[in-house]
């Protein structure tokens, strides 16, 4: 099979079986991210989309989930995408859903009746990176679309039935801007549908665009403290019916729950493990997790 770089999948995708659509990220300048430096874009044809599903059962069984592999394997075309659905069918029939990571800009091309074909051919739940709701922030970290296209966006998904899944990157305004990230970020979803809001703590981790941002002095990274204050607040403001997940590796704090269930309680939880942690101890675990990237 075609695979152009390290398996990459949430943690919770790890019974999937692997296809790659895309090599490489279409966008590759956000500035936090150490990911797919050495690759080109590029999408699969579909002659090797094909190749690789005839081998699917011979790596990985009859796998009921795939997880499209590339930095957004969503970036890949329409009709290549509803071409891929087709041949897992035909080829690998024990295949009832489709996922993978995204941009918001990957739907940009795709119109509401066509995601509407998507989820109908069993696309589910891509993880759609969108970081924040705060344009100073996705100005701040580059990521390449407005807070008004990301509603924008996900409103059509919305419309068009496609169940989807969305991030909060804590952190990412940097010191002192914390709260005005999570009161946007949370007014971003807003009335949406998510299936999850999955997080986690923004690590500045060296060679990225942001460390040496850092050492020039233009950009201050938040405390932990900051970050807890700031993942306190997001919940706060967050009115979705929705999975709230924090398991991220870079994460503090490991939590899933559902919301609003159970927002009291998890409040509650943040709020303890803030008055009872210390910045020394908290800075230590974000200086191993960052060697670890």
């Amino acid at each position: 099979m075609h695979f152009s770089s390290d398996i990459n999948r949430p943690p919770y995708e790890t019974a999937d079986a692997y296809l790659q659509t895309t090599q490489g990220c279409s966008h590759n300048h956000c500035l936090f991210c150490t990911y797919f430096k050495d690759q080109k874009f590029k999408k699969s044809s579909i002659e090797e989309i094909e190749s690789d599903i005839k081998e699917i059962g011979k790596y990985f069984g009859t796998p009921k989930r795939i997880f499209l592999q590339g930095a957004d394997g969503y970036a890949a075309d329409y009709d290549t995408l509803m071409k891929t659905a087709e041949l897992l069918k035909k080829y690998v029939p024990s295949v009832e859903s489709i996922g993978g990571y995204a941009r918001i800009d990957n739907f940009f091309d795709k119109t509401e009746e066509q995601i509407r074909n998507m989820a109908a051919a069993g696309f589910s739940n891509p993880y759609i990176g969108v970081e924040s709701g705060d344009d100073v922030v996705l100005k701040r970290i580059n990521k390449g679309y407005t807070a008004a296209q990301a509603r924008e966006v996900l409103e059509k998904i919305d419309a068009a039935g496609l169940p989807y899944i969305v991030n909060f990157l804590n952190g990412a305004g940097g010191h002192n801007y914390g709260l005005a990230n999570a009161q946007r970020t949370a007014a971003l979803y807003d009335g949406l549908k998510p299936t999850m809001i999955n997080t986690s703590m923004l690590t500045v981790v060296p060679g990225t665009p942001l460390y040496r941002a850092m050492q020039k002095g233009a950009y201050v990274e938040s405390t932990e403290k900051e970050k807890l204050e700031e993942i306190f607040e997001f919940v706060r403001c967050l009115t979705n019916d929705t999975i709230f997940m924090n398991e991220h590796a870079s994460n503090l704090f490991h939590v899933q729950c559902k919301l609003p269930d159970a927002k009291t309680e998890l409040l509650d939880y943040i709020k303890n493990f803030m008055d009872n942690a210390e910045e020394k101890n908290l800075r230590s675990y974000r200086e191993m997790i960052t060697r670890a990237f």
